[in-house]
């Protein structure tokens, strides 16, 4: 099986000692605390589930300034996206030398992590906005990703994490969240040796099925993983469970029995188009993947990147031998009223716009809000149905 990133085996930081985890807890109690922002969880989340693997906690200001400006840390090791626990307040906290980490996203704010302080450093204005340049692309606080980053605080709190527990995915997302050991495992079982991964924050429609199935007997793949990502979203995504709803729809009708894995990850979306990509490609060879789908605008929003850009950083930016995982590079998917099948626009030059059937987010929103399906070669029927219905009672 493919190896982790940075190690040659997975080292998540939950902690599964079932008589250390309980002496965790107990000692957390008499701990200072810090009830983090929901960045700061999910990071803890992701950590825990060994797809940060192999980060053993938070960055200090001089390795989030290295991934910002090299992606690398001070030290060598290859990442994309700076990894932290930023504060607005460290009163609580001062002169601490290990803290529990209280989770902003569920009821009582339990601990989720233990944390050794290494430091607090205070970032100035200019390096945080040098990072949402890098990171991000702008500084442009319309960008929902730029917003939340620049508002979490400038304390960073560095140092090594032990998890103890998966916040609100496990309980919320029974059936769908796995950690990169689990998924890991049950590659294993399945005896699957190549395996595409597939990225999700959206319902998938004809197009991102189709594009599924081209990209596994294009690398002749044992398997597809489809991870979804389960944490926050901006405003008018569609919820998670509506998501997973719509997605085991589709893959029980309509891909053959035991090819695909339906799973999700707690991580709140950054919007960091190419960073991102990189980051998503990182999460998917910690999780076993030996192939990971980029398409046309990958982790983006809005018009801050290139259609391409999450491709083409991987070739600009990435070192040759940095990630293990293979990138599947695909072009915008669309059903072809010509050939009566969803093609990639790049294998059929002789197409026109008219040849396909194309339909905006914005119109496709609107027809499932009045109760229309969009049509068949669009979104799979019963898929629709799990939509229209989501959107009638959002209505209500």
């Amino acid at each position: 099986m493919i190896k982790p990133h940075g190690s040659d085996t997975l080292k998540p930081l939950f902690v599964y000692d079932v008589d250390k985890h309980h002496a965790l807890q107990q000692e957390a109690e008499g701990l200072p605390s810090l009830l983090l922002n929901s960045a700061a969880a999910a990071n803890a989340v992701m950590l825990g589930a060994g797809y940060f693997n192999p980060l053993t906690g938070y960055m200090n200001v001089a390795d989030a300034v290295s991934v910002a400006e090299k992606l690398h840390t001070t030290d060598g090791l290859f990442w994309p996206t700076p990894v932290l626990n930023l504060s607005q307040s460290i009163d609580e906290i001062k002169d601490a030398k290990r803290i529990a980490l209280r989770d902003p996203n569920v009821e009582g704010h339990p601990v989720i992590a233990i944390q050794d302080v290494d430091a607090i450093e205070e970032f100035s204005d200019a390096q945080i906005q040098m990072i949402a340049e890098k990171v991000y692309g702008t500084t442009d606080l319309q960008h929902p990703g730029v917003a939340t980053f620049t508002s979490l605080g400038k304390f960073a709190i560095s140092g090594n994490i032990q998890v103890l527990n998966f916040s609100y995915f496990q309980q919320d997302f029974p059936d769908t969240f796995r950690t990169a050991v689990e998924i890991r495992n049950e590659i294993q079982e399945h005896g699957w040796q190549t395996v595409v991964a597939f990225q999700t924050r959206n319902p998938m429609h004809r197009a991102h099925e189709e594009l599924c199935k081209m990209a596994k007997e294009a690398v002749n793949a044992d398997g597809v993983l489809i991870h979804m990502l389960l944490g926050k979203l901006k405003k008018g995504d569609i919820p998670a469970p509506v998501r997973d709803a719509a997605i085991r729809k589709m893959v029980e009708l309509y891909f053959p029995p035991n090819t695909v894995m339906i799973t999700g990850y707690g991580f709140d979306m950054l919007y960091a188009g190419p960073r991102e990509a990189v980051l998503h490609a990182v999460f998917r060879q910690n999780a076993g993947c030996t192939h990971f789908i980029i398409g046309r605008d990958h982790a983006g929003v809005g018009d801050y990147y290139g259609p391409f850009d999450a491709q083409t950083i991987f070739d600009e930016q990435v070192p040759q031998d940095a990630l293990q995982i293979e990138i599947f590079r695909a072009d915008h998917t669309a059903y072809s009223k010509k050939l009566n099948k969803v093609v990639m626009m790049r294998d059929v030059p002789d197409h026109t716009k008219e040849d396909f059937i194309l339909l905006s987010g914005t119109k496709v929103r609107a027809m499932l809000s009045e109760g229309m399906a969009p049509p068949p070669e669009f979104s799979r029927p019963e898929v629709a149905q799990i939509l229209m219905d989501y959107y009638q009672n959002k209505k209500d």
